[in-house]
């Protein structure tokens, strides 16, 4: 009986899972690259949660991994797919800021090529304001004087802007979301973009609007599109990983 019980348990869940993604096929996801992946993230939990408050966002995010462009549709994580207004996978990225950064460590690393040719490094002049507005303040500012008769007098002060330097580096090679993370953060990088069709960016503490949003990494993607292997059952999970800046 125990036995019949765990056979009909086993067939349950498997079944069901194809049973909601049959369903979510037939509104636009593909089930020809879909399928394992979709069932593999339905049977352990990863994108089960009310999307309205999309509690479970990150961890379906994580658990599609390489295939999240593709299949997100699958759970009503993104809209359908839509051929004649696909973005283009280098357009997409992901952003985060680094808690420690190490921004010496980024500037020696990037004064000179990297003579293994691991990275590629763009340097820019960025304009800042001699101090930083939060989006609510003006860009002008204005304070009151007393003079001697008591009267007060308004002057009204633009706020002057300084040029720096922005630097960031791409790396080479095509890297999952969690290496290109540990790569930037063993940089001293004080953020990074990752972009969705693999390339890596790691970011200067200089740099506004998290770099350039645009993909430039030398070998990614590559004309067959195979990016560095990080197992997908690995993706953004708790690992160690290799760190591919070696040496430095």
């Amino acid at each position: 009986m125990k036995m019949l019980l765990l056979v009909l348990k086993a067939i349950t869940i498997t079944i069901v899972p194809l049973i909601i993604f049959s369903r979510s096929q037939a509104y636009g996801c593909n089930e020809a690259i879909c399928a394992s992946t979709v069932s593999k993230c339905m049977l352990i939990n990863s994108c089960k949660c009310d999307l309205t408050t999309c509690s479970c966002c990150k961890d379906c995010f994580l658990c599609l991994s390489l295939l999240y462009d593709e299949c997100c549709s699958c759970f009503d994580l993104c809209p359908k797919s839509n051929d004649t207004q696909t973005v283009p996978l280098s357009k997409k990225s992901h952003v985060e800021d680094f808690d420690e950064p190490f921004p010496e460590l980024f500037r020696a690393l990037n004064e000179e090529p990297d003579e293994h040719k691991r990275w590629n490094s763009f340097t820019y002049p960025i304009s800042l304001p001699n101090r930083i507005l939060s989006p609510q303040q003006e860009k002008n500012f204005e304070y009151y004087m007393q003079s001697a008769d008591k009267k007060y007098n308004s002057k009204t002060v633009k706020l002057q802007a300084a040029t720096t330097n922005c630097t960031v580096s791409f790396l080479a090679e095509c890297n999952s979301w969690s290496k290109c993370k540990q790569s930037c953060q063993s940089m001293g990088a004080t953020s990074y973009r990752w972009f969705h069709d693999g390339c890596c960016e790691c970011i200067g503490e200089s740099c506004i609007n998290y770099g350039i949003n645009e993909s430039r990494c030398s070998n990614c993607p590559s004309e067959t599109k195979k990016l560095v292997e990080d197992d997908y059952d690995d993706y953004g999970q708790d690992e160690d990983y290799d760190i591919m800046i070696e040496d430095i």
